[in-house]
This record gives structure tokens, C-alpha cells and sequence, in this order.
């Protein structure tokens, strides 16, 4: 059986998806919409934010995950963190994390040193001057993009919206992670 293809459904747009998510529920009435909805609106903005961001960060190089390990380290004590905290706080595998870091300490944005503790089996990942240099360059750009995200929300909105959120992701967690 073959539809008609409308121009939304082609589009990429969060409405062909939203149109998905509804002719489920559709054929199968049980199946949460609503739940659905707002779980891949998380997913859809998450894809339009690194598409935007890697905007700004292919003119240095850079994409969204090196980034995103970047910003984790900057935001560490002392730029450092070992590759178990840091695979953690940025939500990379170990193996995809290896070959991330590889390519930052190729570039000079990312020391491994040695565990500071004297544990010779152990490293950090630090960031170079050259790497705090380059993310502090980055940041005002980065911070505009933030800003325009969240344009027509109120402070008392955007507290809410990160409330929420925060009990999704811990409803999620508990799926993921059981007690």
C-alpha cells in the first residue's frame, strides 16, 4: 500500500515524526503519544542543537563531541579528569572515548599526565593551554547559541522546564539502572 508523501514527511521536521508517533497510537491505542512525543522532542532538539553547534565548531576544527569532552575537562577541577569520569560525564564508550582523546592529544588541546597520586597504571586527561585557549575562544559563540535556544522562555520557565526534565531523566535512570 503506497500514501502520498506529504512535504512534512519528507521534510526531517519533528511534525513527520509527531505524524508517526500519532498513526501508532492510532493502530495500536495503548501506545503512549503523549510519552512518546516528549521523549523523541528530547531526542530531535538534542540532533538540531549539535547540527547548530557544529555550525560554529567546524570553523576550529572541531565537532560536537570533541567539544563535549573539551567543556567536561574545562569544567573540571585543575582541566583534568581520568577517562572513566571523563567517558561518564560525557556519555562516550571507552573505545569511542580512546579514539576522541587520541585526536585531541594529536591536535595539543588534551595531556594524558600521570596520576598525580603516583599510581603509574593510571593517567588524566588535562587540557592543554592550547585547549583552554581554544574552548574560552569558543564559549562567547557557544553561549549565544544557548541563549537563542531558550529565546521567549522566562527564568521561572526555564526552571520548571530543567525540573522536569530532571525527573524524566530519573525515571529513566531507574529503567536503566534499577535500585
Amino acid at each position: 500500500m503506497h500514501s502520498r508523501k506529504t512535504p512534512a514527511a519528507d521534510s526531517g521536521s519533528f511534525a513527520a515524526t509527531e505524524a508517526r508517533i500519532r498513526r501508532t497510537h492510532q493502530r495500536f491505542p495503548a501506545f503512549r503519544r503523549d510519552a512518546a512525543v516528549l521523549v523523541r522532542l528530547v531526542r530531535h532538539i538534542q540532533a538540531q542543537v549539535h547540527d547548530a553547534a557544529n555550525a560554529i565548531l567546524r570553523e576550529h576544527g572541531l565537532n560536537h563531541t570533541d567539544y563535549n569532552i573539551l567543556i567536561m575537562l574545562y569544567g573540571s577541577a585543575d582541566h583534568a579528569m581520568n577517562p572513566s569520569q571523563l567517558g561518564g560525564a560525557a556519555g562516550e564508550k571507552s573505545a569511542n572515548l580512546t579514539r576522541i582523546c587520541n585526536g585531541l592529544v594529536d591536535r595539543g588541546l588534551v595531556d594524558r599526565v600521570a596520576d598525580p597520586h603516583g599510581d603509574r597504571r593510571k593517567v588524566l586527561l588535562s587540557l592543554t593551554r592550547r585547549g583552554v585557549e581554544l574552548l574560552e575562544a569558543l564559549l562567547p559563540g557557544m553561549t549565544d547559541l544557548l541563549d537563542r535556544c531558550m529565546l521567549g522562555f522566562a527564568p521561572a520557565e526555564r526552571d520548571q522546564l530543567e525540573r522536569l526534565l530532571k525527573r524524566l531523566l530519573g525515571n529513566v535512570e531507574a529503567l536503566v539502572h534499577p535500585a
